[in-house]
């Protein structure tokens, strides 16, 4: 197997282990973005005259192909490939020949691997909104299910004030639909176009048109000047992390919640079977398997931030290999927060609140007797709330 780098000296197969890493496995999910781009990329060549018409169109044939072939399951990423740009390039001249050997011509890797990255991202952040507006809605329609169950509203796991399913569930909706917005914001950093930035210095002695693989790729902006490519790598992986941290906190405290609610103690909610799991010594139990992987996915997602903040903490300008070990973290951020708001969108559907359960203790209106006071009598709020404090001292 040659590498796009290899100059004919062999190498050590420890180095290949140790750096291609996970790449030939994190890859597969990127092979479709980096057919677009390289796609892209050599039609702009040809446009510009640098790729003859009949080798563009036998590069774009044969990618699609291997695209195709590889959804497929006809071939996979081999740990010799390195990751899924060479084995493309290598397989696309195994293909068609000389013409395969042309589509590099103005690229490096750096801005080829960061342009199917980014591709992958904007799709990837769509899909985390929908899941993240899904359990929104989720919990609307449980809204709208049971939302006249009263419920005690708590402060320092005490209860406070008198709340409500509604309440309750249209709270959580709101911060789901606001990290929705955030995931949606996170694209602003990932849709700038990284393609004729090269290794970060441009492409000397070529007139490309980045405009045109921008344009073509859907990407809202070039990223000029081409300096400013590396420089920014880790900021748009962080940046999406960052949203992905805030979705799953959420998640975490409505699955702390709904733990809680699901005790024999509280006894405030059911939970279907199926969505359930049993004990392997105690036949009466139904454990809530999905809520505690919920919550403790936070902290995978928490650690998946930090790790991308502190690969690319104190790096010198240009490309350094370090930033390659962001992809396993951003992968693994992007799969768990995504699976985490598919199911409990799902379990969420099953969710049902057993209003004969739910008690709050009758002082839970205090708040509510010393605005009343205030209202009807005229004194200060301070002497209100010590004559019901005192009232309720006596009872």
């Amino acid at each position: 197997m040659k590498r796009l780098w290899d100059k004919g000296e062999p190498l050590d197969q420890r180095v290949l282990r140790y750096t291609a890493g996970e790449d030939h496995l994190l890859d597969a999910r990127l092979v479709p973005y980096d057919v677009r781009a390289s796609i892209a990329h050599a039609r702009m060549l040809c446009a510009q005259g640098l790729l003859a018409a009949e080798d563009c169109d036998a590069i774009e044939s044969g990618l699609n192909a291997l695209a195709e072939s590889h959804a497929s399951g006809d071939w996979s990423i081999s740990l010799e490939d390195e990751d899924c740009h060479t084995a493309l390039e290598s397989r696309l001249t195994d293909a068609i020949g000389e013409a395969g050997k042309r589509v590099h011509l103005g690229r490096s890797r750096n801005d080829q691997v960061l342009a199917a990255l980014r591709l992958y991202m904007l799709d990837a952040a769509d899909e985390l909104e929908s899941a993240a507006r899904s359990v929104a809605g989720s919990l609307q329609a449980l809204a709208k299910r049971q939302g006249e169950i009263v419920l005690p509203g708590y402060t320092h796991m005490q209860h406070g004030m008198p709340s409500s399913v509604q309440l309750w569930a249209d709270g959580f909706a709101t911060e789901l639909n606001d990290n929705a917005d955030g995931l949606a914001a996170a694209k602003r950093r990932i849709s700038r176009n990284p393609l004729g930035s090269a290794a970060g210095y441009g492409t000397p002695g070529l007139n490309i048109d980045r405009q045109a693989t921008q344009q073509s790729l859907g990407f809202d902006s070039v990223h000029e000047p081409v300096t400013a490519v590396q420089l920014s790598r880790g900021k748009a992986e962080a940046g999406l992390t960052f949203e992905l941290v805030m979705l799953m906190q959420d998640l975490g405290k409505l699955a702390s919640d709904l733990l809680l609610f699901y005790t024999q103690e509280f006894a405030y909610i059911t939970l279907p079977d199926n969505m359930t799991t049993g004990s392997s010594i105690m036949p009466q139990k139904r454990n809530p398997d999905v809520l505690e992987l919920v919550r403790g996915a936070t902290a995978t997602v928490n650690a998946a931030l930090n790790e991308i903040l502190g690969i690319c903490t104190k790096l010198p300008s240009g490309y350094q290999r370090d930033l390659q070990r962001i992809k396993p973290a951003l992968f693994r951020a992007i799969d768990t927060a995504q699976a985490s708001a598919e199911i409990m969108a799902v379990l969420l559907e099953g969710v049902s609140f057993v209003a004969e359960n739910i008690s709050p203790d009758p002082a839970i209106h205090a708040a509510e007797q010393a605005n009343r006071l205030v209202t009807e009598e005229g004194i200060s709020f301070r002497e209100a709330y010590q004559r019901v404090g005192a009232g309720l001292k006596k009872s």
